[in-house]
This record gives structure tokens, C-alpha cells and sequence, in this order.
């Protein structure tokens, strides 16, 4: 899958967040974690219409088909990751860094912050690439 997931529309884009965080689902399973759900019959719909642009792939289970992403997580992630740097933060990484900083209910323990700095280190001697 090639595709972007920014390209989808609010509820494709919610079923897809539920299949990643699940790792799979029924279509039951999707509505039930869909705020203000739609119908049952349009939940499943929109899972024929992912599958059908290639989002989505489904497996039996029993009687039933259980939806999985078709795409590897670590893309859907980076996908995931580039789409809210774009979408909140005007496509600056240094702006969603700072706003995850302080977006923890917990304070990042030494340990944490050392991972952190290296990997900012490392970002630094590749140009700006981790």
C-alpha cells in the first residue's frame, strides 16, 4: 500500500486509526470503538471500500471477517506521524517534539531524556535524520 492515510476521508480515517491500534477487528468491534457510530451496515461498507483501495484485508474467523491493516505498522506509524506534524503543527517536527515534551501526564524520567539526547545527537550527524 502506497497510499497515504491522510487521503482518506473522517470515518475511513477513524475505522483505520481503530485497525491499527487493534491490530484487528470485526466490523462489530469497529463500531463499538466509533464515536457517534454510524450504522452497522455502513461500518461495514466502509470496511468493502478499504479493502477495495487496498487499505484493508480481511480474514475468516470462524463465520465471521476479521479486518487487518494491509499495510506494514512501522508505515502506518511514519504515516500516521508525518500526517499530525503536517496537519498540527504546520510540518515542523521541532514544534510536535516540544508539544510531546509537555504533553505526558508524567514528567520523562533520566533515563528517557539520555535515550532522547542521542538520538538528537545521532539526528545531528545524519543531517537531521535519526
Amino acid at each position: 500500500m502506497d497510499k497515504s492515510l491522510s487521503e482518506l476521508g473522517r470515518r475511513e480515517r477513524q475505522i483505520m486509526d481503530i485497525l491499527v491500534r487493534r491490530q484487528r477487528a470485526t466490523a462489530a468491534e469497529v463500531l463499538a470503538d466509533i464515536p457517534d457510530a454510524p450504522s452497522y451496515s455502513a461500518v461495514r461498507s466502509m470496511l468493502r471500500l478499504l479493502e477495495d483501495k487496498g487499505y484493508v484485508k480481511h480474514e475468516w474467523e470462524g463465520p465471521r471477517h476479521v479486518f487487518i491493516p494491509a499495510a506494514d505498522p512501522a508505515r502506518l506509524k511514519d504515516d500516521a506521524v508525518r500526517h499530525l506534524v503536517q496537519t498540527f503543527f504546520n510540518d515542523s517536527t521541532e514544534s510536535a517534539v516540544v508539544a510531546l515534551l509537555g504533553a505526558g501526564e508524567k514528567t520523562l524520567t533520566p533515563e528517557q531524556l539520555d535515550r532522547l539526547a542521542k538520538l538528537i545527537a545521532q539526528a545531528k550527524k545524519k543531517g537531521g535524520r535519526p
